[in-house]
Formats: structure tokens, sequence, C-alpha cells
């Protein structure tokens, strides 16, 4: 208690001393509760950036991997070859079996199939008649494949030029009626939920009228607009569809018109990528399978991964679970880096001022100190001949320091925090516009105005971050901040009072009263 009396009597006495002390150390306070409390939000920023934001794995041929083992001549373009048709395709069982891991949030998929119709007309640049038994396709689509069979390479006498010029190829109507029919004039994608669904997610695709199908086992579907328009197909409608190999039929109800958003400046074709796409549930498709297995059918898996860790651990377990060597897991972590990359430039920014300020100051505290030692040399001398122990004169000048850290501390606190507020907000505002904006755009995608949910529940896995999750600022300067701003305070005080423990350590009194003599 006498030490704690005496340091409070000796700031008192030394006003000009520990005024000059306590601006130091205000400045210090204040900066560093904006640059603590930038550094607090950008951190907080990133994580619910990352919670938001799965990292999401697919799984795809890997042609490298291939052509690298198959290197020159003949022998090795046809074990190429060989190599490649031998390669199974994943199948529905594979993708469940493989989405069973303790690596994985979760996993969705596409399902897709196609199939002919008598009563809808294909939305297509090319246009088909008949000459003497035989079947021109002039301006037909090329390079389109589906289900590695190809629907548009040149056939039985062609002619074939560039810069586009027609192409006119001729073959017999037997052949050209059994090569359309091999795979189908529309698309069927059937999605195991709406996260599955990323075209919608990610403004691609959207809905125009109705809404998206709300039970993925129904004989529901939304269709293009541009088939709709085509074919004067309305909300409500039903369509039918048939197996190109079997003729068996099946009646959809269509539930909503969606629109191909993508390559809207692309002038060199009539109608968009989508145009034929029939969107449905993946389990739909599953039960037309499961009733004739005729049907041609390609399957894309989606998969949520725990965290980065997972990565690595999943790719093995595929191995373990028979996965083709040519298959290789592709995921979306590089790019949820660089979008946090602005964010981590701020936190580092923050982190790196906030280390040269504290070691500036550290210094300047130090030499202050050094000269606070020299002037009170003579007091020094007169407690320690009065029997005052080294321990107990260091304390005194370390509590007297700590006080008016303690005191400037707070005071600049509450200047931070009122700075900081401000450039936390800023730093908020972007983000969370962007949230707002890009959540109410997947509402609209599906065609609905509120809150979205279906099947797979809501959507919890779209990579979208929810608003509500980082819309407040009144924590940026919270108990940790101040629990750190009081850490760095005790720091600063042990470290610019090490002069004084380590002259009064050296200082003789009866030398110094001497000198003082």
């Amino acid at each position: 208690m006498y030490i704690l009396k005496n340091s409070i009597k000796s700031i008192t006495r030394n006003k000009g001393r520990n005024i000059l002390i306590g601006i130091i150390i205000l400045v210090i306070a204040a900066s560093s509760t904006v640059t603590l409390a930038i550094r607090n939000t950008a951190n907080k920023l990133v994580k619910d950036y990352e919670s938001a934001h799965d990292i999401i794995g697919t799984i795809s041929f890997n042609r490298q991997q291939l052509s690298e083992q198959f290197k020159g001549g003949e022998e090795a373009r046809k074990s190429n070859i060989e190599a490649f048709n031998n390669i199974e395709q994943l199948t529905l069982e594979n993708i469940k079996n493989y989405g069973q891991s303790s690596n994985l949030k979760s996993y969705y998929y596409t399902y897709s199939t196609s199939l002919n119709s008598d009563t809808l007309t294909k939305a297509t640049d090319s246009f088909e008649y008949e000459v003497e038994n035989k079947e021109t396709i002039t301006n037909p689509p090329t390079g389109d494949q589906n289900n590695g069979i190809n629907r548009g390479g040149p056939e039985e006498g062609h002619t074939s030029t560039n810069n586009g010029t027609t192409t006119v190829i001729t073959r017999s109507k037997e052949k050209f009626e059994s090569d359309r029919n091999l795979t189908g004039d529309f698309e069927l994608d059937g999605y195991s939920s709406y996260n599955a669904m990323t075209d919608f997610v990610n403004g691609v695709y959207k809905i125009t009228e109705g809404e998206m199908i709300t039970d993925l086992t129904n004989y529901e579907c939304v269709i293009n607009s541009e088939l709709a328009t085509l074919n004067e197909v309305k909300v409500g409608d039903t369509i039918t569809l048939k197996n190109p190999n079997t003729e068996k039929t099946y009646d959809f109800t269509v539930k909503g018109i969606y629109k191909d958003n993508s390559n809207q400046d692309d002038s060199s074709n009539m109608y968009s990528p989508a145009a034929n796409k029939i969107i449905t549930g993946s389990e739909l498709i599953e039960k037309l399978v499961a009733d004739d297995n005729t049907l041609v059918t390609n399957i894309t898996p989606y998969f949520v991964l725990q965290n980065e860790e997972s990565i690595q651990a999943f790719t093995e377990e595929l191995k373990t679970k028979g996965l083709n060597e040519y298959y290789t897991l592709n995921t979306n972590e590089d790019e949820l880096k660089n979008a946090t990359q602005s964010i981590e430039n701020v936190k580092t920014f923050a982190t790196t001022f906030l280390i040269i300020t504290l070691i500036i100051a550290t210094i300047v505290l130090f030499v202050i100190n050094m000269i606070n030692i020299r002037e009170r040399k003579y007091e020094i001398g007169v407690f320690r001949t009065i029997g005052v122990s080294k321990a107990k004169l260091t304390l005194q000048f370390v509590l007297e320091l700590l006080i008016v850290s303690i005191i400037m501390l707070s005071i600049g606190s509450v200047f931070g925090a009122m700075l900081s507020k401000p450039v936390g907000n800023k730093l908020l505002q972007n983000e969370i516009e962007a949230s707002k904006t890009a959540d109410e755009e997947i509402s609209n995608n599906f065609g609905r105005g509120g809150k979205m949910g279906g099947p797979g529940g809501p959507m919890e896995n779209t990579g979208i971050a929810r608003v509500e999750q980082i819309d407040s600022i009144e924590a940026v300067v919270d108990v940790n901040v101040i629990m750190q701003l009081l850490g760095i305070g005790i720091l600063l005080t042990i470290a610019s009072s090490l002069a004084s423990m380590i002259s009064i350590q050296r200082f003789s009194p009866l030398t110094i009263l001497k000198e003082r003599s």
C-alpha cells in the first residue's frame, strides 16, 4: 500500500513528464484500438465467408494423366484409345458411395438423360428437308457431343467450307433417323436439391414465369423460355416426352419457365445453349431409369468438403473406394482464397501497422524512462539509504508507468472506438450490399421473392454469405479488443521499464549521495 501511495504522489509531482508519457500512450492506445478492431473485423469477415462458402469438389476426367502415360508412336496412340474406352463412367451408386464420407458435409448431383417428343419442336438453327428419299441438313450444329455420341460430325457425301458459309451434309433418311434417335432432341436434367442448381444460384438461369419445381419425384419440370415460345407452352401445360429407343412416353407438368442469360452477346447462334434443356428432379430420373434401363444417362456429382484439410483425405478415400486413376478431384479452394484476398490484405496491413507502432512506442518510452531515471537518481539513493529494497523501488517505478498507461489506454480506447466504427462500417459496407444483392437475385432466379427453401432444405450451401451474419459492427471494439489492449499496455510497461529495473539494480546509494553532495 505504501508503494502504491508513493507511486501516485510521484505521478502528481512530476506532471510534465507524465503528461508527455500519457500523450504518447494515448496515441498508441487509439491507433492500437483502431488496428485491432480492423484486424478482428477482417478476421471475422474471412471466417464468415469461409463458413458460408463451402469447398466444393467435383470429379472430372484427367486427360493430361492419360496422355502422359502414352507418348509417341502408333502403338501409344492405340493404347491411349483403348485405355480411354475401358474407363467406366461414374454411376449413381458410385456417387452415393463416395458421398458417405466423414470428410464431407454433404453432397449433391445432377442426373441427366435425353428424350424426344412428338409434340415439341426442337429449338435449332438447322432445318431439314427430304429430297428423293435423302435427308439434307443445312447449317447443322457442330461439335455437339452428348454422352459420348457425336450428333453433328460429317457423314456420307458432304460439302464443307469455312468462314461462316453453308455446310451441307447429305445422308440416307434411314441413317439420319437412326442417328437422331440415339440420344434424343431434349436434354432432361435432374437435380438432387436446389443446391445442385448452380446455374440458378449464379444467375445464369432465372425463372421468369411460374416457379421452380417443389418435389423432386413428381413429373414436373421447368423449360427454357425459347423452347416455350417456339412451342407456345405456358405454365401449367403438359408436355409429352419419349424415350428415343423404346418410344415410351412421359407426361410432364410445366411448373416454370426460365431464361438462359449466358452468351447474350453471341449473335452467331439463333438460340441459347440451354434452349432445349428441360429441368426436373434427380429422383424422377432415377424412377425413369429403373423403369426403362435403355435410357442413356450422365451424372455430375458435387461434394461439399468439411475444410481444407479434408481435400487430401477425401482424395485418398476416393482411391480406396475404387475411383479410376484417370479421374481427379477438382475443388474451388483457389477461388475461395482469391475471393477473400482483399480482406486478408486489410488484416495483414492492420497487423503490420500495429507491430510497427508498438516497436516505435516501446523504443520511445524506453528512452523517456532512461532520462527519467537519470533525473531521479538522488531520489533513488535516498530511498535505498533509508532501507527501501531494490525490488520495492523497482515495483514503484513500474507502478507509476502502469497507472499512467491504464488511464491513458482507457481514454485512448474510447477515441479508438469512435474511429474504428466508421472504418469498420466502410469495410463491411461493400460485403453487406453484395450479399443482399446476391441473396435477392438467387431468390428471384428461383421465381420466389421471399426466403428460399425447398428440396435439400434452405440454401445453406450455395456459397453466398448471409447478410444477417455480418450486418452489425457494434462488437468491433468488444471485450476481446479491450483484453488485447490491456495486454499491450502491460507489455509496453514492462518493456519500457527495463531501463529503471536495470539502473536501480546497478546504482549504489552511497555513490549516488556522494555524487549529489
